[in-house]
């Protein structure tokens, strides 16, 4: 089965066109790489379509509001899946890219509490608070203090959600025991994503590098199976995206 999904665009692209004019539109995406792009910014598709599409296995048909409904595949050139791009499983990907594409995140806010006490127990007084007022916390960093008598806890939450995770945890303030909290909206997360990275090495240390040679500072790092996401200040999201985007050879010819 398959699904046309009609957008206004013509299908999901390696990254954000409006800040690398090279990127370059996929034929064919995995259900998973459009799952993580989804939840980390791409806008193309909801991520509770992509999840329900991936279960029931229907293949989406992404493609612009402007293409004709009965074109044949033929007429988008030789090697093309035809207009759009195919969400489908990864087993009809024939061609695949280690690094399928690079998303960013705007909507993300940094809390750090400082100078919390260094023992067990703390994190759960920390997060469980959190948790039990549905804040979502995503990237968690924690500095090991010299002392070994208190530490410094960072995390990210979406900044929809800052206020009331900043109101939850200075409520707590003095059960938690930390000194300060901090918070910080000037930041991003910038994801490389695929599936090739299961069975490859060195992604990550290739984000790591190519951040570095440009000077850009790495606040956090998460990673799954099939993604690396790192936070930085918010004033070097565009040279971040086309530095990796041409890094992981994702340049259109």
């Amino acid at each position: 089965d398959i699904c046309d999904i009609y957008t206004d665009v013509d299908g999901v692209y390696t990254t954000d066109p409006r800040i690398v004019a090279k990127a370059r539109k996929l034929d064919k995406i995995s259900y998973e790489e459009m799952l993580e792009m989804a939840s980390l910014g791409a806008k193309v598709l909801q991520t509770r379509s992509v999840e329900l599409a991936m279960v029931h296995r229907v293949r989406l048909q992404v493609r612009s509001s402007f293409d004709a409904p009965d074109a044949p595949h033929s007429a988008y050139g030789a090697g093309s899946n035809g207009p759009g791009t195919l969400v489908c499983d990864e087993d009809e990907i024939v061609e695949q890219q280690v690094v399928s594409g690079i998303a960013y995140s705007k909507d993300e806010a940094k809390v750090t509490l400082v100078k919390v006490e260094d023992k067990p127990g703390v994190a759960a007084r920390i997060f469980g608070p959190l948790a039990d007022n549905s804040i979502n916390v995503d990237m968690i960093i924690q500095n090991v203090s010299d002392d070994g008598k208190s530490t410094d806890m960072t995390f990210t939450v979406p900044q929809a959600e800052l206020a009331r995770a900043e109101d939850v945890i200075r409520k707590a303030q003095a059960e938690i025991g930390c000194k300060e909290v901090k918070t910080d909206t000037n930041v991003v997360k910038v994801s490389v994503i695929g599936i090739g990275m299961r069975s490859h090495a060195g992604v990550a240390q290739t984000m790591f590098k190519t951040l570095a040679e440009k000077g850009i500072n790495i606040l956090a790092i998460t990673t799954s199976e099939i993604k690396v996401s790192v936070l930085i200040a918010a004033d070097y999201t565009e040279l971040a995206v086309r530095a990796l985007h041409t890094a992981y050879g994702l340049d259109a010819e």
